[in-house]
């Protein structure tokens, strides 16, 4: 069966299927580095601008351009003839289905989402760091929900600047199905300031001009 990637993107919920090893994450009082080296990369970001590449459970590749706006918000606008997209207002994200032209939406708290926009991204409390590993040239952090561990994985693959600091290159959400849907960012720009009026709000397209 093939898997829709607004649906996918629904998910977001949170295992990792790779023939590697990796340490486990350290006891809750002391915190690994790579660990604190993301926190800080988290802390450090504001506004990003990249393309991606999303790779759904079935193999099915869909590109488009991803925009970020700490906190709060974000939009994945996938490239045509695909129209759909998924934009996070600072308080909803709302998923457009171009085939069924409609729209859902949930609070940005209720979602995965919400762990990467959230003002101060910390890799601890009602987030529990599972495993720790690098594979090639990435630093892959393992993540769960504390409450809701069975609910999947969220694993941060992250690259390393020439000082060591990290720079998040792509992630993996695997449900708690099982499904794997894999987005990389390329050709990423930070510190962008966005033009385009409406950016990070929802407008229905069927209203001609409104998502432009």
């Amino acid at each position: 069966m093939a898997h829709h990637p607004v649906k996918l993107l629904i998910a977001l919920t949170l295992v990792f299927i790779a023939p590697i090893f990796g340490q486990k994450a350290e006891a809750a009082n002391t915190k690994p580095v790579e660990v604190q080296k993301a926190e800080d990369y988290f802390a450090r970001l504001n506004t990003v601008q990249a393309r991606f590449v999303q790779t759904s459970a079935d193999g099915r590749q869909q590109r488009g351009t991803f925009y970020l706006d700490r906190p709060g918000k974000l939009r994945f606008q996938y490239d045509a003839p695909n129209e759909d997209f998924v934009v996070a207002d600072g308080l909803f994200i709302y998923f457009y289905d171009s085939q069924l032209k409609q729209q859902s939406h949930a609070p940005i708290s209720e979602t995965l989402a919400y762990f990467l926009l959230r003002d101060k991204m910390k890799l601890t409390g009602d987030l529990t760091v599972t495993k720790i590993m690098r594979s090639g040239d990435l630093v892959q952090i393992s993540l769960v929900q504390t409450d809701q561990k069975e609910s999947g994985t969220l694993v941060l693959g992250f690259t390393e600047d020439k000082s060591k600091n990290l720079e998040l290159k792509k992630w993996r959400i695997i449900d708690a199905m099982g499904n794997i849907t894999e987005t990389e960012l390329f050709n990423i720009k930070k510190d962008v300031k966005f033009k385009q009026k409406g950016l990070f709000a929802y407008h229905d397209p069927e209203r001609k001009g409104l998502n432009q």
